[in-house]
Order: C-alpha cells, then structure tokens, then sequence
C-alpha cells in the first residue's frame, strides 16, 4: 500500500529536491548580493539583515508550492500537501513581513542616537518609531492569521456563522477584546501625542523610573533599586502621572537642612556654592540657599541646586547635603538643632541629716516649659 502511494509521486519528488536545492542556492546568492548592495544604507541593511533568516524558508516553501500546483492532479493526497505547505508558507510569509517592520524600525533609529546629553528628539522618534513598528507587526499577524484561517473551509464556515449570528457571541467577544483593542488605540495615542517617551523619567504611583520599553499592550519602568512597573497602556491614558523630562531633562532639586537660630547664613551660602562647583554634577545655573520655614525650635534651610538630569541632581543632592553636615560638625557645631528646655520651680532648704550646712534642693513643678533651640 505503502508503494502505491509513493511511486506516483516519483518524479514529483525529484522535481521538489531540485527546486528545494534552487531556492536555497539563489538565496545564498541574493543575500550575498543583497547585503553587499545595501551595506551603505543604514536603514535597508538592517531590513535585509532582519529578514535573512525567514526568507531563508520562504523561498523554498514557494518553489515548492510551485511545484505542488504543476504536479498531475492524479498524484494521492496532493491536495493535502499543498494545503500544508501553503499554510507553512503563509505562516513564514507573516513572519518575514513582521521581521522587515523591525529591521525598519531598528535601521532608522540607527539615525537617533539616546545616548547624548541632549537626546529628547531622539527619545520622541524612538517613542513614534518603536509604537507604531509593533502597531504594524500586530496587523501584519493579524492578515497573517486570517489568510492562513481562509485556508480552512470549515473555518469560513464558522467565521461566517458568528457574523451571522452576532447576539450572544458577539457581546463575549466585544467584552473579551475591549483591553485588547483599547491598548492598542491607547499605543496610537502614546505614539502620536507622546505623554511619555523611552527614557522618561516618571513618578507613578509614588514610584520613580525610567521608560524602559514601550509595547502594544503595557510600558515597563525601570525603578531605580532595578524593579520593574508594567503599567497597562490604557492606564497611562486614563491616569495621571509625572513626567520629569516631559520638554527637556535639566532638573532643579531641594535640600533640606535644620540649624539653630543663631547659625550665620553667609557661610552656609559660601559653602554650598563651593560644594556645588566641586561637584561635577551641578549645571552651574543655579544654587542658591533660603530660609524657607521656622519653628520654636529651629530654622528650616532649602538649597536649589540644578543638573543636566534627574539622576545626576539625585547625587548632586545627596553630596551637597553631605558637605553642609560636615561644615556644621567641623566649623558650628554649636549651632546644630536641639532642643532648650527651663525648669521651673522654687528652691527650698534642707537641713541635711548628718552635716550642719544647709543644702539647696529644686523643687520642680511637675511640667517642663519648652523654649526655641539654640545651644544657649
């Protein structure tokens, strides 16, 4: 039986082999021939490196589709065969159109380095590009997949009962993909408006990051201790949130400090634009120190300081405060905040049990009177 089958198929099968063995000898040589042509263009040489490796299957499975449909229709289970291989073939067709989509994207992104000082140009074009590239890649897997169902006779059938029939159905289906839809126009949004680009820094939720990566359905932020915040696209849309480099990166940060009342401010001043030079994270546009508050017990001191970015007036923060600490512990510490606290009470006299010589001893009231810090 085994025999019967297979000897019709003689012939065709050698027919197969030597397509199978062109297609594969004329892929070799168009990529050689292909890369060479496109080395000196950036955006077509990574479209051609991307989609390398499926054309590699694409060009045999339509030679032998070729093949299939000039067989003899008398040849067993050739219908079957041709099924099989236009399905694999559609399904490699879909992958090399979503291959080329990223090689585009990729190649012309090429052209807009991140990693400058001033990248917001740049962030914005890999913001667009990158959302609409994987916009595109999901259509593209979507005709993929209704070509490859069309295959299907018994597919149709039933794709056209439920147009049909709708009602019920439909309702599931509209509820079941309502995220997925409303993700996918909440993308459109991002990438067209872009409240949000790569390398954003954003505070969500009371959580500090960068934009890591944008996709079709969520955004990944980078917190700074190396967690990641997968937050649904549709939720950037509906919520708010802050955006620190939403026009540029420069950033002006705060430090807070509590001194005494009689601490002078002229070197604290001097001290802080000195420790802000020294640091290689300030921008020089700005450091300037203020009495922002006071309390019956100590004066509150803010120092503006600006950086080029939110990660480097982290540091610059964290070194000015640093320097100001120490300038008080090593040239006033007299003027550290403390507390002052007068005790009152009456002084009585004792006769002291074994001494003739009388002894002062405090009688306290029974609360504490609390007075402005200071070292008194």
């Amino acid at each position: 039986m085994t025999l019967e089958l297979l000897a019709p198929w003689l012939h065709t099968g050698w027919a197969a082999l030597v397509a199978l063995v062109l297609a594969l000898v004329v892929h070799r040589v168009g990529r050689f021939l292909v890369l060479r042509i496109t080395r000196h263009t950036t955006v077509l040489d990574a479209v051609a490196r991307a989609s390398d490796r499926p054309a590699q299957f694409v060009l045999p499975l339509a030679a032998l589709q070729v093949v299939w449909h000039a067989a003899s229709e008398a040849l067993p289970r050739l219908g079957a065969v041709r099924h099989v291989n236009a399905v694999v073939l559609l399904a490699c067709i879909t992958w090399l159109g979503m291959r080329a989509i990223r090689g585009l994207a990729n190649g012309f992104l090429k052209y807009y380095p991140v990693e400058i000082d001033n990248n917001l140009q740049a962030r914005r074009v890999h913001t667009q590009a990158r959302v609409l590239a994987r916009t595109a890649q999901f259509l593209i897997l979507l005709f993929g997949l209704a070509l490859i169902l069309m295959t299907f006779p018994g597919a149709r059938q039933v794709g056209a009962s439920l147009l049909a029939s709708a009602g019920v159905v439909g309702v599931v289906a509209g509820i079941a993909a309502r995220s997925v839809f409303g993700n996918l126009i909440a993308g459109l949004q991002i990438a067209l408006s872009q409240p949000i680009r790569i390398d954003d820094v954003l505070v969500v939720r009371g959580e500090w990051g960068r934009v890591e990566e944008i996709t079709g359905a969520y955004v990944v932020l980078k917190i700074w201790d190396e967690r990641r915040l997968i937050i649904p696209l549709q939720w950037l849309i509906e919520n708010p949130f802050e955006n620190w480099t939403r026009t540029n990166a420069q950033i002006t940060g705060t430090v807070f400090l509590w001194v005494d009342y009689g601490m002078p401010l002229e070197p604290l001043r001097a001290e802080a634009l000195r420790a802000c030079k020294a640091a290689p994270q300030w921008d020089g546009r700005l450091c300037l120190l203020q009495v922002t508050d006071v309390t019956p017990q100590a004066v509150q001191l803010r120092v503006l300081v600006t950086s080029r970015s939110s990660g480097e007036n982290w540091d610059l923060r964290c070194a000015v405060r640093e320097a100001l600490v120490d300038f008080m512990r090593r040239e006033y510490p007299q003027f550290l905040p403390r507390m002052r606290a007068e005790l009152d009470g009456e002084v009585r006299r004792e006769q002291a049990p074994s001494g003739p010589s009388p002894v002062a001893v405090p009688q306290l009231d029974a609360h504490h009177r609390i007075r402005g810090g200071g070292a008194g």
